[in-house]
């Protein structure tokens, strides 16, 4: 967007090394080839400096620590109780030494004493680790069957999440974001010969027909781009909109025309877990691209290389699941929010694999949660599997009619598809990335655009939120004139930006200017609206407020009832 995004990490995965002997050339050789498995590579020579990397780490990191036998007394129990370490390994010259040592850490997956054995076993490990731990993002749907207004609130980051998706595909893709993704991804793989080439590649030779198998390719944009999903990086998905309406299209193209039942095998945590059981019977917003295959027996197989995987550091944070899936083409072809899916082995890197992927943001009922001890015959290793149960949802259950009637109304309104986007970021209280994202919309609007008047509105929201009440009042002032300028008739718009003035000057403490600037917001709306509507009642609680802070109580209780009886 407009300020350069942190290239950082853009992937899932870290190795950070502890060594005193870090930058002897031995060491740098092994770190070349670590970064063929895993690009990002942090090292440290003082193990303050590297507790205090990992400390500062998150719980959706997945950090693969190499720490040598001198250091690994010290930091092995204080980094081993953290969800974000998956695997240690220590490098050290006398293995016999430490492995007495290491034996009630589980998370110790080898104790090397040639760098070259260490790569061959992270390289080993890593696929496994990296398949299995595919984490699913997704947001549950809790309905308030009293309060609609109650309903949305609760369901905030559900709709959200449903939003973000929709804006960002109508949002038209430029050059220049294409420009700045592909800077920002040679700056994370500049040390990675072998990514560095797949982002040049993807510079030159992606078109829109191969978004899927690129997507479904072993390179950089599976991994950033899943990433960016999981952790809600709206910067990294603004700039991979276009890649993300591409899919979106191919799925269109190939969507399924039958009903088919689809499986899925992944690692959960508990807590993920815990939060499913609890919401059987709801709806689950997966805010990821959903692999799932067809064929059931494979699925439970490549389950089985996890559950090895997961055994082999006994974390008992994490289960092994299989997601049964149903889904209905007509589910998808009578819904106004449309979410494909679509076999894609014709486009796939792995055409064997029968994959079939749903768009992000696909909706699913819970239906039930089981154990099925039938498992076992297909897998050995199985005594049993936790099975979740699913079924695609379209816009007619009823119990979603709710949220998509709030989305229509979100898009119904005649704005333009870039202060839609930040209009959401406000609403998702994302404030320093709406305030970017606007003073970069500033340049694509004329001076006498209408738009402006949004915009500035928009601005001034932000700069109030962050507590800058003069620069926000700034704003809205900017806002009226455009207002005025465009049609002095526009009485709901110049209104609105009374009403903000009002609000800001009642959180700088200036009532008189507050209860003035209300005052004509109220004169303009009487003009636009009829009495009972809900502009009005938003107005006349603002003024209460006004009465109720100056202690004028009968005024203040006037005004509050005139609110109440129009709520």
């Amino acid at each position: 967007m407009s300020d350069p995004v942190d290239a950082g990490n853009l992937e899932t995965f870290s190795i950070l090394w502890l060594d005193a002997l870090i930058n002897n050339n031995e060491n740098k050789a092994a770190q070349k080839q670590l970064r063929t498995v895993i690009n990002h590579v942090k090292t440290f020579e003082d193990p303050v400096d590297f507790l205090h990397g990992v400390r500062h780490s998150t719980q959706t990191d997945r950090l693969v620590v190499i720490v040598s036998g001198r250091f690994s007394h010290h930091v092995i129990p204080k980094i081993h109780p953290l969800i974000q370490v998956i695997s240690i390994y220590i490098y050290c010259m006398n293995k016999s030494h430490y492995e007495q040592h290491t034996q009630s850490y589980n998370k110790v997956k080898a104790i090397c004493v040639e760098l070259n054995e260490l790569v061959h076993q992270i390289r080993l490990d890593h696929k496994n680790l990296s398949i299995m731990d595919d984490q699913l993002p997704f947001n549950i749907f809790s309905m308030n069957e009293n309060d609609e207004q109650s309903s949305i609130e609760l369901n905030g980051q559900f709709l959200y999440s449903q939003l973000l998706i929709d804006v960002l595909m109508q949002i038209k893709p430029n050059e220049k974001d294409k420009r700045e993704l592909i800077t920002l991804c040679r700056k994370s793989y500049k040390d990675n010969e072998k990514e560095l080439d797949n982002v040049n590649r993807f510079d030159r030779e992606y078109c829109p027909s191969q978004a899927i198998t690129w997507y479904t390719s072993d390179c950089f944009l599976y991994r950033v781009l899943n990433k960016a999903l999981r952790v809600q990086n709206i910067n990294i998905l603004y700039l991979f909109r276009s890649v993300i309406l591409d899919i979106n299209e191919q799925l269109k193209q190939a969507q399924a025309e039958k009903h088919i039942r689809v499986y899925r095998g992944q690692l959960m945590s508990n807590e993920e877990l815990d939060r499913l059981r609890c919401s059987v019977g709801k709806f689950i917003s997966i805010n990821s691209f959903f692999s799932t295959s067809l064929n059931r027996d494979t699925t439970l197989l490549f389950l089985t290389t996890g559950i090895y995987a997961n055994e082999h550091n006994h974390d008992k944070c994490f289960e092994s699941v299989l997601f049964e899936i149903d889904a209905d083409p007509v589910v998808v072809m009578s819904n106004s929010w449309n979410r494909p899916f679509a076999n894609i082995s014709t486009f796939s890197e792995f055409p064997s694999e029968d994959e079939v992927l749903f768009m992000l943001g696909s909706i699913f009922r819970l239906d039930d949660i089981s154990y099925d001890q039938s498992s076992a015959t297909v897998c050995n290793t199985l005594k049993t599997v936790k099975i979740i149960r699913m079924t695609l949802c379209n816009d007619h259950e009823k119990d979603l009619e709710q949220l998509y009637t709030v989305m229509k109304k979100y898009f119904s309104k005649a704005e333009t598809n870039n202060l839609l986007f930040g209009k959401l970021l406000i609403k998702m209280g994302k404030f320093n990335m709406t305030e970017n994202y606007l003073c970069r919309s500033l340049g694509e609007f004329t001076s006498n655009d209408p738009s402006l008047a949004d915009l500035y509105h928009l601005m001034g929201m932000v700069a109030g939120a962050q507590d800058n009440y003069n620069e926000s009042l700034e704003w809205h002032r900017k806002s009226l004139t455009v207002c005025v300028q465009a049609c002095a008739a526009d009485h709901v718009n110049i209104g609105n930006s009374y009403n903000s003035m009002g609000i800001v000057y009642r959180k700088k403490g200036e009532r008189i200017r507050a209860l003035d600037s209300f005052n004509a917001a109220v004169s303009l709306f009487e003009q636009a609206h009829h009495e009972n509507h809900q502009d009005m009642a938003l107005l006349y609680g603002n003024i209460g407020n006004i009465y109720q802070e100056k202690k004028k109580y009968e005024d203040a209780l006037k005004f509050d009832e005139k609110s109440l009886a129009i709520k």
